[in-house]
C-alpha cells in the first residue's frame, strides 16, 4: 500500500489538475521515470496472424453506447468506425457499418478532455479500417472533479468498455454484429490516458490487447512491470513537451522489452499541434495507421512504409525497434 501510494503522490505531482489535458495547460515538467535498457530482442513479426487488411479508405460512421461499470462509473463511449458511403465525407451517426470484420483500438483521453477533441486523429484510424471505441472518464474528463489520482482506476475501465465493446460482434440486431474481429485489439491514449494505457500492459494488464499507441504518456503511477505475452509499442512525444518532459516518456519506452518503436517530434509540444489539423497530424497519423496496420491486420508493407511516413517533411525522427 505504501509503494502504491508513493507512486499516487508521484503521479499527482506530474498530472496536476488541468495539466495533463491538451489545452489551457500550465507548464509544469515531470521527474524523469528510472530508464534501463530493453531487456528482450526484438521480433519481426507481430503478435496477431496475418490477416486481410484494406486496400482503400472508408466512410466512417459514429454512435454513442452508454456504459456504466459497476453502476457508479458512468462511461459514455463514442465509437468511430468504417461504413459505407464516400470516403473523405464528415462521420455520420448511424452509418451502415462497411462490410469486413475490423480491429477494435480502445482509446483512453487526457485529463479535462473529452474523445471528440480527438476526432481529427481518431476518425482518420476508423477510415483506415479499425473500430475505435473512446469512454469519457467520469472523474477526469471534461465536466468531471479533475481527481487525477483516478487515473488508476482507469485502466480497469478500459478492459471494462472492452468487454461490452466486443460483446456487440455477438448482439442480436446490434448494427456491428459480426464486424468486429475481436481477436485483433488494441489500446492508445494521450497524457493522462497514455498513462491509462502504459497501466494496460503493467498492474493492469489486459491479456487480450496485442498493441499499444502512448501520446505524451509517463509511467508514474502505474509502472513499467510489463507483463504478459509480447505486445508491440509505439510511443509519440514531442521533445518541447510541457506537461510531461520528454525524458520521462523516453524513460518508460526505455523499459519496454517487446518489439517498439517511438516517434519524436522536435518541435512538439504537449498535443496542441498534435490534435490540430495540420503537418504534424498528417505524420502522426500515417505512422500510427502504419503501426496499426502492422500490428492488428499483420500488414509488412505497412511497418515498411513507417519510417517514411514518420520522417517526411522532417518533422520527426522515429527509433524503430520492431
Amino acid at each position: 500500500m505504501l509503494a502504491r501510494r508513493t507512486l499516487a503522490l508521484l503521479t499527482s505531482a506530474v498530472l496536476t489538475a488541468g495539466v495533463v489535458g491538451c489545452a489551457d495547460a500550465e507548464p509544469q515538467g515531470s521527474p524523469a521515470a528510472p530508464a534501463g535498457p530493453s531487456t528482450a530482442a526484438a521480433t519481426p513479426s507481430p503478435r496477431v496472424s496475418a490477416g486481410t487488411a484494406p486496400t482503400r479508405s472508408h466512410a466512417v460512421g459514429v454512435r454513442q453506447l452508454r456504459l456504466n461499470r459497476d453502476g457508479d462509473r458512468a462511461l459514455p463511449t463514442t465509437l468511430w468506425y468504417p461504413a459505407r458511403g464516400d470516403a473523405g465525407d464528415a462521420p455520420r451517426r448511424g452509418a451502415t457499418a462497411a462490410a469486413g470484420r475490423f480491429p477494435v483500438v480502445v482509446f483512453s483521453h487526457g485529463l479535462g478532455a473529452r474523445p471528440d477533441d480527438y476526432a481529427a486523429l481518431l476518425t482518420r484510424w476508423a477510415a483506415a479500417g479499425f473500430v475505435v471505441a473512446a469512454p469519457t472518464f467520469p472523474r477526469t474528463g471534461r465536466g468531471g472533479d479533475g481527481n487525477v489520482l483516478d487515473v488508476l482506476n482507469q485502466p480497469a475501465d478500459v478492459s471494462y468498455v472492452l468487454d461490452e465493446v466486443l460483446a456487440l460482434d455477438d448482439a442480436d440486431g446490434d448494427p456491428l454484429r459480426g464486424r468486429l474481429d475481436t481477436d485483433r485489439v488494441a489500446a492508445a491514449g494521450h497524457s493522462a490516458g497514455g498513462v491509462t494505457t502504459i497501466g494496460l500492459f503493467t498492474a493492469g494488464r489486459d491479456d487480450r490487447l496485442d498493441a499499444g499507441v502512448v501520446f505524451a504518456g509517463t509511467a508514474l503511477g502505474v509502472g513499467t512491470a510489463f507483463a504478459g505475452a509480447a505486445a508491440p509499442q509505439l510511443f509519440v512525444h514531442g521533445e518541447l513537451d510541457e506537461v510531461v518532459e520528454y525524458a520521462a516518456g523516453r524513460a518508460a519506452y526505455d523499459r519496454v522489452p517487446w518489439p517498439k518503436a517511438m516517434l519524436s517530434l522536435p518541435d512538439g509540444d504537449h498535443g496542441r499541434g498534435l490534435l490540430a489539423d495540420g503537418a504534424t497530424l498528417r505524420v502522426v497519423s500515417d505512422t500510427t495507421v502504419g503501426f496499426l496496420r502492422w500490428s492488428l491486420y499483420g500488414d509488412p508493407a505497412a511497418k515498411r512504409r513507417m519510417t517514411a511516413d514518420a520522417t517526411r517533411g522532417g518533422l520527426a525522427t522515429l527509433d524503430d525497434r520492431l
